[in-house]
């Protein structure tokens, strides 16, 4: 298996104005996490960090000087493998402890050695799956319900959506309707039968989103999709369906 080359690692598109998306090409689609990029006005904001195979913070378009947030959705590893990268890490009240040391217990990430081909291409010449670890970030900013993150021209309000995990937190827009949802809803198989993962609260959280005032909706995996592919995505769970 080859070495990736230098800027191979991350595959990036635009999805709107001030808006990007990266995923990790050559990581097992079961955690190929998608990376936004989104810029404000008075800083930019960076919503989960991916695996951390290969660093982030050279594949992104950034501004020299401006601020930046790096927002953790929740804690599994597909979406703080590089949250270490940035000075300002944002994340879920529920799990911050975890955030001081990546415990496996919490990231899951003694699970990626076990996948058959965890990769396609190989991050460095030396890289070994069992090798695999997630350096401790800290937060700095500690997210409950209802908290909002400020980016100058656009504030996204926090909401605590339990079910695939414990912590999993999303943003909500409230004037356009963006919605960055994690792995709480997004268009492919939602999965609920992780030790932490919860479907009462699952439950919970899909009825929850039925109501919820959003445009579009920036899953954690997957392609951006309408609101109603996402109550139809609720629905179906709480029907007991997979869409």
């Amino acid at each position: 298996m080859r070495v990736a080359k230098a800027g191979e690692w991350f595959a990036g598109r635009r999805l709107a104005p001030g808006l990007d998306m990266l995923t990790e090409t050559f990581v097992h689609g079961f955690v190929r996490a998608n990376i936004y990029h989104l810029r404000g006005r008075d800083r930019d904001l960076i919503v989960d960090t991916g695996m951390g195979l290969a660093k982030l913070m050279p594949a992104l378009d950034l501004t020299p000087g401006k601020p930046l947030l790096a927002f953790a959705t929740h804690i599994h590893l597909d979406h703080v493998g590089s949250l270490h990268e940035f000075a300002e890490r944002a994340g879920p009240r529920q799990s911050a402890d975890a955030f001081v040391t990546m415990p496996d217990a919490s990231t899951y990430a003694d699970m990626f050695g076990e996948l058959a081909e965890p990769v396609t291409l190989l991050p460095a010449e030396d890289w070994r799956a069992t090798d695999y670890a997630i350096r401790p970030a800290p937060l700095t900013v500690v997210l409950d319900e209802g908290d909002r993150v400020d980016l100058g021209d656009r504030c996204f309000t926090v909401v605590h959506l339990p079910g695939h995990s414990p912590d999993s937190i999303a943003l909500l827009d409230e004037v356009d309707g963006t919605f960055f949802s994690g792995d709480a809803i997004y268009d492919e198989m939602l999965i609920d039968d992780l030790p932490d993962s919860d479907r009462d609260a699952y439950r919970r959280t899909m009825m929850r989103v039925l109501d919820l005032p959003v445009s579009i909706v920036h899953g954690g995996h997957g392609e951006g999709f309408s609101p109603d592919r996402m109550r139809e995505i609720a629905q179906a769970y709480l029907d007991g369906r997979r869409t």
